[in-house]
């Protein structure tokens, strides 16, 4: 049996000691983005803008990190004497570390939505309006989030209206509410949150109606806080 050379077993070291630390470094963010989930279903958000800053500055840590392991592989690219399947496994796991990364980059920008918005207005707003096709050729999935930015010492209470504007036989046609739900499906939509709250609604655009808009109304009856009305391009994600 062949005898490794010294740099083959420091190679090997090495390599043992990178899974290590990327390991734990995945098993932390997990950790994080499963609190994060836990907020997104309902937790009270009591020290939002403490937990927000505790993301930004972990996410330092992992960039630093991330850097130091790109180094690394790129030595391990150089080195012919390192085990190839040993770098594939590692460069897996960077793969992943970036992805939890992305993840917990996302949860930050929705924090930020609610403690600090860029444009510094405190009051209702839409935070995201998501639209994927459904099952059937005329349905879509609508995900639209809602948040009170910056004020949370009261809770905010009121209900949502839509409407879909396109054409129709080369004719500009707008659709409301009512007009787009499932034949089973509640036309009321009230909301009420103290941080945010998410809602999932199903449409089902009527025959040869090509979309182009859609304007979503958000009408407060909390004293004090005002309705908001935003319009978005009608574009669809992937499912």
């Amino acid at each position: 049996m062949a005898v490794k050379s010294p740099l083959q077993q420091h190679g090997a070291g090495r390599t043992l000691l990178f899974r290590g630390v990327i390991v734990a470094l995945i098993i932390v963010s997990a950790y994080l983005v499963f609190e994060f989930g836990r907020i997104k279903a309902g937790y009270d958000i009591v020290e939002a803008g403490n937990i927000h800053q505790a993301y930004e500055d972990h996410i330092k840590e992992l960039d630093s990190q991330i850097v130091e392991l790109k180094q690394e592989v790129a030595l391990l690219e150089t080195n012919r004497e390192v085990d190839r399947e040993s770098y594939k496994e590692v460069e897996d796991s960077l793969s992943t570390l970036q992805a939890k990364i992305q993840e917990q980059r996302d949860a930050i920008a929705f924090y930020r939505g609610i403690v600090s918005p860029s444009d510094g207005n405190s009051g209702l707003r839409v935070q995201d309006l998501t639209l994927t096709r459904g099952k059937e050729e005329r349905e879509f999935n609508l995900r639209l989030v809602l948040v009170q930015a910056m004020k949370h010492d009261r809770k905010v209470s009121g209900d949502v209206n839509l409407s879909v504007a396109g054409t129709q036989a080369g004719v500009e046609t707008s659709y409301a509410l009512e007009q787009l739900l499932p034949e089973d499906a509640d036309s009321k939509w009230a909301f009420s949150f103290r941080y945010f709250q998410n809602f999932d609604r199903q449409l089902v655009l009527p025959d040869g109606f090509t979309p182009e808009r859609i304007t979503v109304e958000v009408r407060s009856r909390t004293r004090s806080i005002s309705s908001i009305e935003e319009s978005f391009a009608w574009s669809t994600s992937q499912g």
